[in-house]
C-alpha cells in the first residue's frame, strides 16, 4: 500500500523520483526501493513525505483512505 501511495502523490504533483530523492537527502535508486515496495522508510523518512505531500503518515501506510492531515 505504501509504494502505491507514495506514486500516487508524487505524481499527483508532478514530481520526479530524482527531486523526492534530493529533498529526502536519500540517492534516487533509494526513493526508487520505496515505490517498488523494496524498502520501507525509516520514522524521519516517512514524516518527511507525509509533510511534502501534506498528507498524514496513516494515510501513506494505507490505515487511511483519507488524505488529509488532520
Amino acid at each position: 500500500m505504501l509504494s502505491e501511495r507514495l506514486k500516487t502523490c508524487r505524481k499527483s504533483i508532478d514530481k520526479t523520483q530524482k527531486e523526492l530523492a534530493e529533498y529526502l537527502g536519500i540517492s534516487e535508486r533509494g526513493y526508487q526501493n520505496y515505490e517498488m515496495g523494496k524498502r520501507e522508510p525509516n520514522l524521519e523518512i516517512l514524516s518527511k513525505l507525509a509533510d511534502y505531500f501534506n498528507v498524514s503518515t496513516d494515510y501513506l501506510l494505507g490505515r487511511s483512505d483519507d488524505p488529509n492531515r488532520y
